[in-house]
């Protein structure tokens, strides 16, 4: 069996280029407010990437470099100014925050209407009742790589190996939104590996490098690898033992170059629709 490689990278290429359709067509270009607080070199590299991909759109990133000591009644009389700013479109805080601030508080004092990552609880209801509004970018990324290899996703049985509020939960509303079974694993699943066999679609975000072997995969499966994860040696690798998926599975993400840069993309449609929809408010 050959394993496609599914490729977040060319599709990618494909979505900024609608995108920057859009915005060149728009009344005004957005404005995605990045706030990034301390100076972690993973973060700022993070940061970096966005905003050049922003640019790259068209979209216009401004960065808020903010002291790694800054209280967080300080982050949030921030936000709550960039909410009241009618030249900002969307608000992003880049996690994790440092250890003295409740990251949960703080993404919570963005403006739902704002909310480019999708995370305030009330996107995140609007997600659970069937009404989504700004839909979580790493999820939205996940189901479009995802319909690049199987378009009809009705009937399929799919095991998520992960339950965070950032990917595993809002991914398994939108799978079941799209009529598939879904099981969702974690570390207290009793026989993981017997419970990842029985996937169609195995969909793994827990942050453990190649925790996912080939005894836990089905042959035929498809597989999601949303883990990023560097070794001692600097190597960048997913939560999937990839070299072992191949010849396999029917297909998988690679780690770098696959769920990431979908995920970024996924940001950048989120604050053209809240632009849009500002605009036509206004």
């Amino acid at each position: 069996m050959e394993t496609q490689i599914i490729d977040g990278k060319s599709l990618v290429a494909e979505y900024q280029e609608k995108m920057k359709t859009q915005v060149e067509r728009m009344s005004r270009i957005p404005t995605l407010a990045v706030i990034l607080v301390g100076n972690d070199p993973a973060s700022e590299i993070y940061v970096r990437h966005k905003r050049q991909v922003a640019e790259r759109v068209g979209i216009v990133s401004e960065l808020f470099q903010l002291s790694p000591v800054m209280t967080q009644e300080a982050l949030i009389a921030f936000i709550q100014e960039l909410n009241a700013n009618d030249k900002v479109d969307g608000i992003l805080v880049q996690l994790p925050l440092p250890k003295h601030i409740d990251a949960d508080a703080v993404i919570e004092a963005i403006d739902p209407n704002k909310d480019a990552d999708g995370l305030t609880s009330a996107n995140l209801g609007h997600l659970f009742v069937g009404k989504p509004n700004l839909v979580p970018c790493t999820p939205m990324a996940c189901l479009d790589l995802l319909k690049t290899v199987c378009p009809v996703l009705q009937g399929k049985n799919v095991v998520i190996v992960g339950r965070s509020k950032l990917v595993g939960k809002p991914l398994s509303q939108l799978l079941l939104d799209e009529n598939c079974t879904v099981t969702q694993a974690h570390s207290k699943t009793v026989n993981l590996k017997k419970v990842c066999h029985e996937a169609d679609i195995l969909i793994v975000a827990v942050g453990k490098p190649n925790l996912i072997t080939k005894s836990f995969v089905k042959k035929g499966a498809i597989i999601i690898d949303v883990g990023i994860n560097r070794l001692k040696n600097k190597k960048i690798v997913g939560d999937v033992d990839f070299k072992k998926m191949l010849g396999h599975a029917a297909a998988i993400t690679p780690v770098p170059g696959g769920v990431g840069p979908m995920t970024v993309t996924m940001l950048l449609h989120n604050t053209i629709q809240i632009s849009k929809k500002r605009q036509k408010n206004n």
